[in-house]
């Protein structure tokens, strides 16, 4: 393919994603497809001569879409939403076409300076504290992580190696594996796994806190199990607090916790991956009240900003912090304005070495939406997923199970387990609505969340009566069997 061809494809592409985007209700939101399903389709092995756009191209229709979940649709309320506009993926066009590899200033020197800048936009618009953002010469600043799971990763490891320098220089007849087998890393009982699983690659013990009947953790909760834990010879050095949990939407207390841990000498990392978006509104921004005491916040602007994903913005109060667990200067990375300070390496503050300019999408979106499109855009999904609660709350053989606060409402049929995992079936069998469950102590729950950029009020009435409708016709099924017992 030249240049020439490249032109008429792209156009031909754009059209396509436009129209998929543009009709995208119109499609059965979940595929109907069964494991294995694309083997069959596609050949044994790469083809030996090449083949013509053409025939890639009618392809997506009779292999690809079959298997898509279709996540932009304004019918999928699973899981959390997936942030897509126009701006963004324009955006990863050019990024994609530059395609330059931003691990030093000097492998991309916009790469990097776009980043630092951007990550303090956004840092200004949800009212971070002064010493999160890099500015001409702060010591905090942003960073662009895959996904949130990367950013809680990264904060553990950097938490892990100050710890042990710090104890070695306190008591240098420890090793570091003594110092290793008794480090212990925290967070609620209804944090993401992406938590354990970031201490299982670190090699620490971690410990659920307990969180009280609104599903929260507060402050004398951490405090027992520190207590407990030090009186025990462990050295607590990692707590993780969420703002806006997977299950239910329920925020950690900050402002019980955040004093803890920095009396404790604890790193403090807040996950906000979904709810940080909304705290661009002033009327949600004290949701990250107690942030001030935190050496690193991150959330998800490819969740809810309208922002393609990947793009998951962490912050740290303290630079040299990540710098100092990961810095490592073989002389091919070098560049001679390294020690210049006004210069960000990038590969020191993430796993991997190369980075994609994801940056970019930052400012095409901030840029063409504004501050109060973006607002706009949040407003609406927390009044439609109120408009759903409130559709739950007259249908008494429901029950709504935690605060609605954002875009999600957990809610049931009162009764058993079994009976809303068999409305949960029945609603994805259906194939018009896709939802996914959460637990909630013993409690089967169903999780209906606001997604789409497209969703509206019709598609929130819809959704809910089509699961009134499958409820009644479920409930009457019930009925039968029980009284045929």
């Amino acid at each position: 393919m030249d240049a020439a061809e490249f032109r008429k494809r792209g156009k031909e592409m754009v059209d396509y994603v436009a129209d998929y985007l543009e009709k995208i209700e119109k499609r059965q939101v979940f595929p109907d497809v069964e494991p294995g399903y694309l083997r069959p389709l596609v050949a044994d092995c790469a083809p030996q001569d090449p083949e013509s756009f053409e025939e890639v191209f009618k392809d997506i229709e009779r292999i690809i879409m079959p298997g898509v979940t279709h996540w932009h649709s304004p019918y999928f309320f699973a899981y959390f939403p997936a942030a897509s506009s126009f701006p963004a993926l324009l955006a990863d066009m050019l990024c994609g076409g530059i395609g330059c590899v931003g691990f030093s200033w000097a492998a991309s020197p916009a790469c990097t300076e776009l980043e630092t800048i951007m990550l303090d936009w956004l840092g200004k618009m949800i009212n971070l504290p002064e010493e999160f953002l890099a500015g001409k010469d702060g010591q905090g600043g942003g960073v662009i992580q895959g996904s949130a799971s990367e950013a809680t990763l990264i904060a553990l490891l950097a938490a892990r190696t100050k710890t042990i320098r710090q104890m070695q220089s306190e008591r240098p007849e420890l090793t570091e594996a003594e110092i290793m087998g008794r480090l212990v890393a925290y967070a609620s009982d209804q944090a993401h796994s992406s938590v354990e699983r970031a201490a299982l690659i670190g090699a620490v013990k971690i410990k659920n806190v307990p969180s009280d009947d609104t599903f929260t953790v507060c402050g004398s909760a951490l405090k027992k199990v520190l207590d407990e834990d030090k009186a025990a010879g462990l050295i607590p050095f990692f707590f993780c607090a969420t703002l806006g949990t997977t299950s239910c939407c329920s925020f950690d207390k900050l402002l019980e916790l955040g004093p803890i841990c920095n009396k404790e000498n604890i790193w403090m990392h807040i996950d906000a991956a979904y709810a940080g978006s909304a705290f661009i509104c002033p009327e949600f921004r004290h949701l990250l009240n107690g942030v001030e005491f935190a050496d690193s916040f991150n959330f998800n602007p490819h969740k809810w900003l309208l922002v393609n994903f990947d793009c998951s913005a962490m912050w740290v109060k303290k630079r040299t912090d990540l710098i100092g667990a990961f810095k490592l200067e073989p002389l091919y990375l070098q560049h001679h304005h390294q020690e210049s300070g006004l210069v960000t390496d990038y590969r020191h503050w993430q796993i991997p070495l190369g980075r994609r300019f994801r940056s970019l999408k930052l400012w095409f979106v901030l840029r063409m939406y504004g501050v109060k499109g973006l607002q706009e855009h949040i407003r609406k999904h927390i009044r439609l997923s109120h408009q759903f609660e409130h559709l739950v709350l007259q249908d008494e053989r429901f029950e709504i199970c935690a605060e609605v606060v954002l875009g999600l409402v957990c809610f049931r049929l009162k009764g058993s387990n079994e009976l809303n995992e068999a409305l949960l079936k029945s609603i994805n069998d259906a194939k018009k609505i896709h939802l996914v469950p959460c637990h909630l102590r013993e409690k089967f729950v169903l999780r209906f969340a606001i997604c789409s950029r497209t969703v509206e009020s019709t598609h929130v009435k819809f959704a809910w009566k089509h699961i009134s409708q499958l409820a009644t016709d479920l409930l009457k099924t019930w009925e039968q069997n029980h009284h045929q017992q």
